[in-house]
């Protein structure tokens, strides 16, 4: 279940990280943890996220929570990299990652299938649409739980 702040925290974040050249694909706070852990992950949206970009947004960041005192008790800021294995879930990641391999996995089996994996060709409103094997396969999206990048494909 997503901590009721994360919409809040993406609000405060985003525009930060537009300042930086940067763009926030998503938040976790884990207060399961002594001290809670904030995981804010960004990408550099014209290279590679290096330890320079987490760096400068965790300095930009921690000065717009401070002054918001949005969380007032004690806590870790982390800035990372989601890295190549994540989930796909902007309009703009599905035209950035067309040909890769994907794996989808759905709320309930269509086609007496659960997970799904091929050839990202794209989607739209209503479908999410495979290439398995030269064949397009498009599966209902209201169905689609995620779809991450296969880094085995």
């Amino acid at each position: 279940m997503t901590h009721p702040l994360i919409p809040q925290l993406i609000d405060l974040a985003t525009p930060v990280a537009e300042n930086l050249g940067l763009e926030v694909v998503g938040a976790v706070f884990h207060t399961d943890r002594r001290p809670p852990v904030l995981r804010v992950d960004i990408r550099n949206g014209v290279g590679n996220t290096g330890l320079e970009d987490c760096e400068r947004m965790s300095r930009a960041l921690e000065e717009q929570l401070d002054a918001t005192d949005l969380i007032p008790d004690a806590y870790v800021l982390e800035i990372s990299s989601p890295g190549i294995s994540r989930q796909l879930t902007t309009d703009r990641e599905f035209v950035s990652f067309k040909g890769f391999s994907v794996i989808v996995t759905m709320s309930e089996p269509y086609e007496g299938q659960k997970v799904w994996t091929g050839k990202l060709i794209g989607r739209d409103d209503s479908w999410v649409y495979l290439n398995q094997k030269g064949r397009a396969i498009a599966i209902p999206r209201e169905l689609v739980i995620r779809v991450q990048l296969d880094d085995k494909g």
